[in-house]
C-alpha cells in the first residue's frame, strides 16, 4: 500500500472520488457535493486556515486503486471544556473494511499533528464549525441529512481497534410535523400570546439583514461564551443568511421578541439532500438546472433543525415552548413537510436533550466523536457534562 499527500489538482479529484468504490452498494449513500468538500480545504472559503492548518491523503493498493483517504487538522481555536492538551482533529476518513489500512490513515495523521505540538486527536471532526462533517456514525445507517457525515458499520471497529475512544455522542431527532405536542407547550404559548409585549414571527427574505442582525445579537448572548463558539459579527451573520437565502423557506426560520428586542430564534431548513441525492456530487449547471426542477417538484418533505438560541435571560421560562407551538401552528397548516430531524446535540448538554423529548421526538441517529490520545499511559476522560 502506499500514501500520497493530497497536494495536486489530480490527487485532489482522486480524493473526492475514494468514496464511490466503498458506497457502490449502499443505497443509503447520498454522494456530498464537491463544491462543499472543496470548500473546507480552500483557504479562500475557509476562515479555519486564519488559526490553523490541514493537509490530507490518498491510500493506495498495490494496483494503483484508492481504498482509503483521510485529512489531518491543526485549529488554534479548537478546545473542549476540561480539556488538558493541545488537541488536533482527523476527518473526511473513507476506507475499505481492512485495519492494516485504516491505521496506515490514523498513523500517518498522528505523525503529522505530532510534528506541530499536538497530544491528542479527535475524529471524525470537521476543518471548521461543529454544524457539518461531525462524527462518526454508530446508531441510525441512514440516508444522512444535508452536511453530514455518513460510514459503513464497520468503520466503527477500525477507529477503535486503533485505539479511539468516545469521547461523547452525538443524538439526533426525528419528529413527524404533526405529532401532538404536551399540554405544558401550549401553556406557555396562552401566557406569551396574551401579553403584547411579546411576538413570535417568521423571517421575511425582504428584510433580511434585519433578521440577521437580530441573528447575531441572541447567537451571541446564547452560544459565544460555549466552547468552541466564539462571537458572531453582524457583517458574518448577514453573509450567512445571504448564502442560506436562495434554499430559505420563511415559515422555517423563527424569532421571538421582546419590546421588539430579539430574544430567542430556531433555524430550520429544507432536508437539501432530498434533492442532492440525484445529482451525483455535481453543482454545474445543468445540475442546478435538476435542482430547480426537482425543488419544483415538491420533493422536500422534510426540513433539518440547524440551531436553536434563547438568550440567558429568559432561558427556562417557556420562551422556547412559546416559539415552537408558534412555528408549528403555520409549518403544520401552511407548509408541505411531514417530517423534522433535528441536527446533533451532545449528550454532555441534558437540557437540550430533555427538551427534544419533551416536544416528543425519537432518537433518529448516533454520532461519536472519538479521541485518540498520544500518551498512552495518559488517563482518559470524556467530554464533561454542562450545567448551564
Amino acid at each position: 500500500m502506499q500514501l500520497l499527500q493530497g497536494s495536486d489538482k489530480t490527487t485532489e479529484k482522486e480524493f473526492l472520488e475514494v468514496p464511490i468504490n466503498i458506497y457502490k452498494d449502499d443505497p443509503n449513500y447520498i454522494r456530498p457535493l464537491d463544491k462543499d468538500i472543496n470548500g473546507v480545504f480552500d483557504q479562500k472559503k475557509n476562515k479555519t486556515f486564519r488559526f490553523g492548518e490541514c493537509n490530507r491523503w490518498i491510500l493506495k493498493d498495490e494496483d494503483g486503486k484508492s481504498i482509503g483517504r483521510i485529512a489531518a487538522f491543526v485549529n488554534k481555536k479548537y478546545r473542549n471544556k476540561g480539556d488538558e492538551q493541545q488537541t488536533g482533529g482527523i476527518g473526511f476518513f473513507e476506507c475499505i473494511n481492512n485495519q492494516d489500512a485504516a491505521d496506515m490513515l490514523f498513523d500517518v495523521s498522528k505523525s503529522w499533528l505530532m510534528q506541530r505540538g499536538m497530544e491528542a486527536m479527535d475524529g471524525p471532526i470537521n476543518f471548521g464549525e461543529r454544524d457539518r462533517w461531525w462524527g462518526l456514525v454508530v446508531e441510525g445507517f441512514k440516508p444522512p441529512i444535508y452536511l453530514m457525515n455518513y460510514n459503513p458499520p464497520y468503520y466503527v471497529q477500525l477507529f477503535e481497534n486503533f485505539g479511539f475512544k468516545n469521547f461523547y455522542n452525538q443524538i439526533c431527532w426525528h419528529m413527524f410535523v404533526h405529532t401532538q405536542l404536551n399540554e405544558k407547550f401550549a401553556q406557555q404559548d396562552e401566557k406569551y400570546n396574551s401579553n403584547p409585549e411579546y411576538k413570535a414571527i417568521h423571517i421575511d427574505k425582504k428584510q433580511i439583514e434585519k433578521f440577521a442582525v437580530d441573528f447575531s445579537i441572541v447567537y451571541n448572548k446564547a452560544w459565544a461564551n460555549h466552547e468552541g463558539n466564539k462571537e458572531l459579527h453582524k457583517n458574518v451573520a448577514f453573509k450567512m443568511f445571504k448564502d442560506m437565502k436562495p434554499v430559505m423557506d420563511e415559515n422555517l426560520i423563527w424569532f421571538v421578541y421582546h419590546k421588539n428586542e430579539p430574544i430567542a430564534f430556531w433555524v430550520n431548513l429544507p432536508e437539501l439532500n432530498q434533492i442532492f441525492r440525484f445529482l451525483s456530487g455535481k453543482f454545474d449547471f445543468f445540475a442546478k438546472l435538476k435542482y430547480l426542477w426537482y425543488k419544483r417538484k415538491g420533493v422536500c418533505t422534510k426540513f433539518t433543525g440547524i440551531v436553536f438560541g434563547v438568550i440567558p435571560e429568559y432561558q427556562g421560562k417557556g420562551i422556547d415552548y412559546y416559539m415552537i407551538v408558534e412555528g408549528a401552528k403555520v409549518i403544520q397548516n401552511q407548509t408541505k413537510y411531514n417530517e423534522l430531524e433535528m441536527q446533533w446535540q451532545g449528550d454532555f448538554n441534558p437540557k437540550i436533550l430533555n427538551m427534544s423529548r419533551n416536544l416528543g421526538a425519537q432518537q433518529s441517529r448516533r454520532l461519536t466523536t472519538y479521541r485518540y490520545l498520544f500518551d498512552r499511559s495518559r488517563e482518559f476522560k470524556r467530554h464533561p457534562i454542562l450545567n448551564f
